[in-house]
């Protein structure tokens, strides 16, 4: 093996350093066990560069924007180089602006409440519904799940032939699925929504942290993201691109930061003057150990590069969808077919289980964290399991009693943390507990399967 091969192995088989992978929990059936976090899709581990930055900052921490001292000044710069990072990371455009909000959930509704005046929104229902449910104070128009990236191009393209020419639009739309990983044709939409003079929003999500977003290549108008699925879980996100709109709109927040100046009124009000800057939408004293994680987060990624980053992540996939085709009993869920490009995102059901029985029994008897449920994206998981996508549900919450027919599914996700023993556990228990059933009893308890006491 040439040493250029052997150091590719290498970077394959090596998982990023995160926080908690030496910690060990109970098992019900008695020891304990290494953890296997098999839930990044909801929140993935901070990596162990992260958490050093953060821990070096932090007793230099001081307000931002606010005050004359040194930690101030300091902070200040740490906010706005980080400001700096987080657009190098997403190759944002020169006039591009970059708000650092809570999450995608926080950044997708303050562009809801930057639309233009009778702005039209086209939205897949495939959607999370962080990005699903923000428009509803808009025109929208929903679009029915695609079963191709090609007809996800053609469904958007005959939607945006049939609008009003003259009036603004948006179309929103995820990269990647965070109940299928499935990729989506980002830059063939984008493509289509300005042919016909709409803007695009991409809901990077579950795509930043698995594979290489740039806004000029994929030629998106904005892209929203969450620090805490990008190995930066500390209560912030992005919101990047166009200004326009963003300068245009009332601030998200009214409060100190968003304003540049306060006077009082002849009649006895206030008037104020905002701010221009992305400071207009960020009231209130800036989350900057938030925003400096986030950073971070983007360099250490972009130091391991994404070339290897994704050759592991697939390498892992292609573990775990292997091991899951050997049991005839497990059901992958997918909307474009076992050939498409995907991330570490894999959502399954089994025969004869109820999915929250099943994602009990893992965690209880063998360590490993997943997650059961509706993740999220009700209209999407009830339409891949051939209900109607109308039905309520509650995220998460299974809908009937272990052993009994319920609407919900597993879901197992990894990332660049990931070891391959979690994931070679992880395909081991599924064939355990399906050819031998689980050792325990488990019973359901607020609304959750629970092990029996």
């Amino acid at each position: 093996m040439s040493v250029s091969t052997a150091a590719s192995a290498q970077s394959v088989c090596s998982p990023l350093p995160v926080l908690g992978r030496d910690v060990t929990v109970p098992l019900v059936t008695g020891g304990e066990v290494t953890y296997a976090a098999l839930d990044y899709a909801a929140s993935a581990p901070a990596l162990q560069r992260v958490w050093d930055d953060v821990a070096a900052y932090a007793p230099y921490y001081g307000s931002v924007h606010r005050g004359a001292g040194y930690l101030s000044q300091l902070s200040t710069d740490l906010f706005e180089n980080a400001r700096r990072t987080v657009a190098e990371f997403l190759d944002c455009r020169p006039d591009d602006q970059l708000v650092f909000t809570r999450s995608t959930t926080d950044s997708l509704n303050l562009l809801a409440r930057a639309l233009p005046a009778d702005c039209q929104v086209f939205v897949f229902e495939t959607e999370h519904h962080a990005s699903l449910l923000p428009w509803q104070d808009a025109r929208v128009t929903y679009l029915n799940a695609p079963r191709t990236p090609r007809q996800a191009v053609e469904t958007l393209e005959r939607a945006l032939a049939d609008r009003d020419p003259h009036g603004p639009a948006l179309v929103c739309v995820t990269g990647a699925s965070n109940v299928t990983g499935e990729l989506w044709p980002v830059r063939q939409l984008a493509a289509a929504a300005h042919a016909h003079g709409a803007r695009i929003v991409l809901d990077a999500a579950q795509l930043a942290p698995h594979h290489p977003v740039s806004v000029r290549d994929l030629d998106v108008d904005w892209v929203a993201f969450s620090g805490h699925k990008l190995y930066a879980p500390f209560g912030s996100g992005v919101l990047a691109g166009r200004a326009d709109w963003l300068q245009a709109a009332e601030p998200y927040l009214a409060g100190g930061g968003a304003s540049r100046k306060v006077t009082r009124r002849e009649d006895g009000g206030v008037a104020v003057e905002w701010h221009e800057s992305a400071a207009r939408h960020e009231a209130g004293s800036p989350n900057v150990i938030g925003a400096y994680s986030i950073a971070s987060a983007c360099k250490a990624l972009s130091e391991a590069g994404f070339d290897t980053l994704v050759a592991r992540e697939r390498h892992l996939i292609e573990k775990v969808r292997a091991g899951l085709a050997e049991v005839p009993e497990v059901r992958v869920l997918s909307l474009f077919g076992d050939d498409a490009p995907r991330v570490g995102v894999i959502s399954f059901v089994v025969d004869g289980w109820n999915s929250s029985h099943f994602a009990a029994a893992l965690s209880a008897e063998y360590g490993i964290g997943v997650r059961d449920g509706l993740f999220c994206a009700h209209p999407l998981v009830r339409t891949l399991l051939g209900s109607d996508p109308q039905t309520q549900g509650e995220c998460g919450a299974p809908e009937a009693a272990p052993g009994e027919k319920s609407l919900n599914a597993i879901r197992v996700s990894f990332g660049a943390g990931t070891p391959d023993e979690h994931v070679e556990r992880f395909v081991n228990a599924v064939r355990e507990l399906v050819a031998d059933g689980a050792k325990w009893t488990y019973r359901t308890e607020d609304g959750r399967c629970v092990p029996a006491v």
